[in-house]
């Protein structure tokens, strides 16, 4: 038990009684910081000097508490961590349900893809339909009617639109040779003039040569009404035949869609008169 003279601080002018040693009492120098990791002498003492104790208290220290609660902090950082690397993102999620989809209804679309399809009998129909968007016959047709307008105003319309042609070929190759996708399995190779550069898939070129077309002949041809409907029924149906066909796939078809309505726009910027051209020409001789 301890001595009651170290329940009494005040006597001796000393600090609080640390323990004994053969009956005489050992004072704490006032100089010496204390350590505050560990608890006060005076609870020491009223726990008897019990070491167990004493670590005990030490242990519920609270820069041991926020070392804990740091640990178990970064280790449930961690976890959070290791789930989100884990767990695929959402947009992934999505365009993987997106392209599935794609394949799914491209498939169930492809009906004139052989002549043993469900509708195989429409398949020289739907290749007909192909041969009017295809690029070389756009090509050909066009540069002859220039050749032939004798009107300023003839010859400024098919300037143009042939130079929207060869924009077309030219944007649509780029984006094939980058994005690099395959036709459908069930396409078969036996299109109209098939070029290196159509052996992918994305985007449909004449889906966009019927976009860039239909936009440009509805804007600058003076048309009656039953007349632009079947413009406009024109280019739906060349994209749809590409589907039907299974030469390509729903959203190869949308985006040459898109596409196209956005190259008119490109056409409408650099639109060029003959006297441009007869000056770019003067320049260059």
């Amino acid at each position: 038990m301890p001595s009651p003279k170290a329940k009494n601080p005040g006597r001796g002018g000393g600090s609080p009684v640390f323990g004994s040693n053969n009956g005489r009492y050992e004072f704490m120098s006032l100089t010496k910081p204390l350590n505050r990791s560990s608890p006060p002498p005076h609870l020491l003492q009223r726990q008897g000097s019990d070491p167990n104790t004493a670590r005990l208290r030490a242990s519920e220290s609270p820069t041991r508490r926020r070392g804990s609660s740091s640990s178990t902090g970064s280790g449930q950082g961690m976890a959070e961590e290791d789930g989100i690397r884990i767990n695929p993102s959402f947009i992934r999620v999505a365009l993987s349900s997106l392209l599935a989809i794609d394949l799914w209804l491209s498939k169930r679309l492809g009906v004139c893809a052989c002549e043993d399809s469900s509708w195989g009998s429409v398949r020289p129909l739907m290749k007909l339909i192909e041969i009017s968007g295809h690029g070389i016959p756009w090509l050909a047709g066009t540069a002859y009617c220039l050749y032939k307008s004798d009107s300023a105003a003839g010859q400024e319309v098919m300037l143009n639109l042939f130079m929207g042609l060869l924009l077309d070929v030219v944007l649509v190759a780029i984006v094939k040779a980058v994005v690099r996708r395959r036709r459908p399995a069930h396409n078969r190779m036996d299109m109209f003039a098939t070029f290196s550069v159509d052996r992918y898939s994305f985007p449909s070129g004449h889906a966009t040569r019927a976009a860039m077309c239909g936009r440009f002949l509805l804007a600058h041809l003076v048309l009656a009404a039953p007349l632009r409907f079947l413009v406009l029924l024109w280019a739906v149906l060349v994209g749809l035949s590409r589907v039907m066909l299974g030469r390509h796939n729903v959203t190869d078809v949308m985006f040459g869609f898109w596409m196209g309505y956005c190259q008119y726009n490109l056409v409408e910027m650099a639109w060029l008169s003959p006297q441009t051209l007869q000056g770019l020409l003067g320049q260059l001789v």
